[in-house]
């Protein structure tokens, strides 16, 4: 790559950046490097990465540890995200499974957001505990209650913004000033918002976490996940996520993932800007109760979105009258919306979310949280994850499903 791409908007450098053509063959479309194993000259130690600021440059022996097609992902992913490094994984999960297996050990603290992604805070709160990692769920919207939850032992914390499946907010900037004076470190999963919208490094995070499943591939075709932040904190994760947890991503989808991710900016503004006019309209439908949408000056955090969100995303949830009854319409009735889960496809989505369900599952509310939850959601939400058709097309759609 020369040096003037790295003077692109950003638009031309997801295109361009870490993107040459091949030497042998003058291709342009990246090569797939399939080999698990590589010849390697034993005296140049090749066996130990020891003495290496940054593994990534270890020579290339195995697939497990490195491969050609994932490294060329790590550095687009890393160059979009304006991060020193990027370690690809298997899957999301695996990213967030890596990153907090990686900095957390036995008599550490961690607090996460008390609404975020079902894997995610099952994993902290069932599975983490077992390991004597002591963990707390808060609003993290409310950056007091992050503070006031902060202990001695307090090594992370962790965030959704937007958090799924309220579409709430966290200011990143006022949260990372917050936690300078006590050396905690501050990672973000921006999977709804991708680079496009919100770059948590530029606000003060340390790390950044990405389901490349999502968005950022677009196609639902492949599963795969990120973590980025400096060289340092990079490596000590890659030593041991990258390593001996076996969350390696393929090359195949690495590439895959990087084909997806080179039409990322016009397909964010295409699905942002029919979100949020799918989103004006139905604040205005009788059967809606309540929308949630950053990008509505009725959503309770809409200067924070100005301030920290380009654009205000493609996922919307939503309050009806008789959740049960539209449910069963999206699943039986709908021929432009897939009823499923996932999001950040090219084909819209929709998946009711029921508090209830919700509640016996992942969450376990207190009767506190249980209410604050149902202050936003109340019985459940129908949440559209908003694809590339033609806008006119899902309101035509809405307005069957919703009469």
């Amino acid at each position: 790559m020369s040096d003037n791409s790295y003077r692109y908007a950003p638009e031309t450098a997801v295109v361009r950046a870490f993107v040459d053509p091949e030497l042998a063959t003058q291709a342009i479309s990246p090569s797939m490097v399939m080999s698990v194993n590589h010849c390697f000259d034993p005296q140049q130690g090749a066996f130990s990465a020891q003495g290496l600021e940054d593994l990534s440059e270890a020579p290339y022996l195995y697939a497990g540890w490195s491969n050609p097609t994932v490294d060329q992902l790590e550095q687009r992913l890393a160059h979009l995200e304006g991060a020193e490094a990027c370690l690809a994984t298997a899957t999301g999960m695996a990213a967030i499974s890596g990153l907090f297996l990686s900095l957390l050990k036995h008599g550490d603290h961690l607090i996460i957001s008390d609404v975020c992604y079902a894997g995610v805070y099952e994993f902290a709160t069932q599975v983490l505990p077992d390991y004597g990692v002591e963990v707390t769920a808060v609003d993290t919207s409310d950056i007091t209650q992050v503070l006031n939850a902060l202990q001695k032992n307090t090594k992370l914390v962790h965030i959704e913004t937007p958090s799924n499946p309220l579409l709430t907010l966290t200011d990143i900037r006022s949260l990372a000033n917050g936690l300078k004076t006590s050396g905690t470190l501050l990672s973000v999963d921006a999977t709804f918002s991708t680079p496009v919208i919100t770059k948590p490094l530029s606000f003060g995070a340390d790390i950044v976490v990405h389901s490349l499943t999502k968005f950022i591939n677009g196609h639902g075709d492949v599963l795969g996940g990120a973590i980025l932040g400096s060289r340092s904190l990079l490596n000590q994760i890659r030593s041991r996520a990258g390593v001996y947890l076996g969350a390696t991503l393929s090359a195949q989808s690495a590439w895959l993932i990087m084909r997806g991710m080179e039409t990322l900016y016009p397909r964010m503004k295409t699905l942002c800007s029919s979100a949020h006019e799918i989103a004006n309209w139905l604040e205005k439908q009788p059967r809606v109760l309540r929308v949630l949408y950053p990008g509505l000056a009725s959503h309770h955090q809409f200067a924070l979105a100005q301030q920290q969100m380009a654009l205000f995303g493609g996922i919307i949830a939503f309050q009806v009258d008789d959740i049960d009854l539209i449910q069963q319409r999206f699943a039986q009735e709908s021929h432009v919306f897939y009823y499923a889960f996932s999001i950040g496809h090219q084909r819209s989505l929709a998946v009711a979310m029921k508090t209830d369900e919700l509640d016996q599952s992942t969450y376990h509310f207190t009767a506190e949280k249980r209410a604050a939850f149902r202050s936003f959601a109340g019985d459940g939400v129908i949440r559209l994850s908003i694809g590339l058709e033609a806008t006119e097309d899902l309101l035509r759609e809405l307005e069957h499903l919703l009469r």
